[in-house]
This record gives C-alpha cells, sequence and structure tokens, in this order.
C-alpha cells in the first residue's frame, strides 16, 4: 500500500526538481524518493534507444541499478516492453505460472529475490525515452493511486532528461549543449560495444551474434554484460568458437 498522500508526492517532485541536483544525480534522488510513495523495494529509470537499453539514468541504490542491467544483460524485460508499446506493463508476481513473458529476466530476477515488476513508460508526447522500473520483493498489485503516482514520476523523470538536454535559460548555470549531451552518452553501455567489437574480430561472425554470445556468457555465469564486457577488454576473457 502506498505509504503517501498526494501531498507527499507534491513534496516529494517539488524536493527533488528544485533541488539543484541534475541530470543522473536528480534521478538517482527520484527513484529514492518513489520508493516510500509506492511502496516498492528499489527503482530505476531506463534508456532505451532502437528497442535497446542504452543505459541506467537513474536508481535509488546500486541493487536497483544491478536489476536495471539484467535487463541488458537478458536482451528482453518489461522497460523495453513498456517503452515499445508506451503503456504500463504489470507484473505483480513473476511466479505467477499465466506469466511467461520473458523467462531469461524472469529467472534472473526472481534469483535477485524479486518477486514483482512494474515498468512505466519515461515519455514526451508520443516519443518514448525509456522507462520507470519498479521492483519488490513481495508479490502483489500496485493500487490505482500507485499507478497514477508512478505516471507523475515518471513524467518526473522525463523532465530531468529534458532539462539536461535543454540548452535554453541561463547559460551560466547550465553545461553547454555538447557537455549535456556527453553526460547521456556517458550512460551508454560503450564498454559492451567495444567488447562485442573484440568477439566480432576474434570470431568472425555479425555485431547481432557476437552480442548474443556475450550475453548469454554473462547469462550462464550469473555476470553482467559490462562484467563481462571487461573481462574481454581486458584479455582475461576469450570466447570459444
Amino acid at each position: 500500500m502506498s505509504l503517501g498522500s498526494d501531498g507527499d508526492l507534491r513534496a516529494a517532485l517539488v524536493a527533488v526538481l528544485t533541488s539543484g541536483a541534475r541530470g543522473p544525480a536528480a534521478a538517482d534522488r527520484l527513484c529514492a524518493a518513489c520508493l516510500p510513495l509506492l511502496g516498492v523495494d528499489a527503482a530505476a529509470i531506463s534508456l532505451i534507444d532502437e528497442g535497446q537499453s542504452r543505459g541506467t539514468f537513474g536508481a535509488s541504490d546500486a541493487g536497483a541499478r544491478a536489476l536495471d542491467a539484467l535487463q541488458f544483460t537478458c536482451g528482453e524485460g518489461p522497460c523495453l516492453e513498456a517503452t515499445h508499446t508506451m503503456a504500463p506493463v504489470m507484473i505483480p508476481d513473476l511466479q505467477s505460472p499465466q506469466e511467461q513473458r520473458w523467462p531469461a529476466f524472469r529467472d534472473a530476477a526472481e534469483r535477485a529475490g524479486v518477486r514483482a515488476v512494474f515498468a512505466i513508460p519515461v515519455r514526451v508526447g508520443r516519443i518514448g525515452l525509456g522507462a520507470l522500473d519498479l521492483f519488490r520483493s513481495v508479490p502483489g498489485p500496485l493500487s490505482f493511486t500507485q499507478v497514477t503516482d508512478a505516471a507523475l514520476i515518471a513524467d518526473a523523470g522525463a523532465q530531468i532528461l529534458l532539462d539536461l538536454v535543454d540548452d535554453g535559460g541561463d547559460g551560466a548555470a547550465r553545461a553547454a549543449p555538447l557537455e549535456q549531451w556527453a553526460q547521456v552518452a556517458s550512460l551508454a553501455r560503450i564498454d559492451v560495444y567495444q567488447a562485442t567489437g573484440m568477439i566480432m574480430a576474434q570470431l568472425e561472425m555479425s555485431p547481432v551474434d557476437a552480442l548474443v554470445r556475450l550475453r548469454a556468457y554473462a547469462f550462464v555465469h550469473d555476470l553482467s554484460a559490462s562484467e563481462v564486457a571487461q573481462l574481454v577488454i581486458s584479455r582475461q576473457l576469450r570466447l570459444k568458437p
């Protein structure tokens, strides 16, 4: 059950948006603030582009960031579906026999102690930017009020992202546009794409197949895609043909 009221939600959003924090720091604060309001254990904001997870824009803590990364490692999950369909994805019980979507993500999430997952699109009009991902260790649906509050929090996440790349306003108070975009670009999983290129060259395969191999190794060995990428880049790991 939600622990907050409309006043609590409004106060939390105002506190985050007027804190002076910007970009990922503000997104982290937003994710942390929404935990008691929505009755969840972890929250993260994913950036999605062309159907792929490009990074974690904000997270309530390191555990939430790791849960969000699972969707990239598995190449599937509720945040990708929510961004694609532009509609909330609600999974009140990952262990329900009726829930058959995303078997790789579902298995990894359950092993991490997650029982319920909810993803709310982060968008501007009809343009999807990503999703607000909510994780809970006990099964059960969100209430109507919690879903409504989550949508408002997702809108605040979109505002934080737009503010980061907005080159208007007081130039003295904002970074240069190229610097702002660099902050967003830094969230991309550059190490994974560098490792994918190395695997392509080593095994003489396509980029898609190389990324599949990297993700598969990560899944089998209970590692994140970034952890496997670092092993490949440092030449501690060479995948076999």
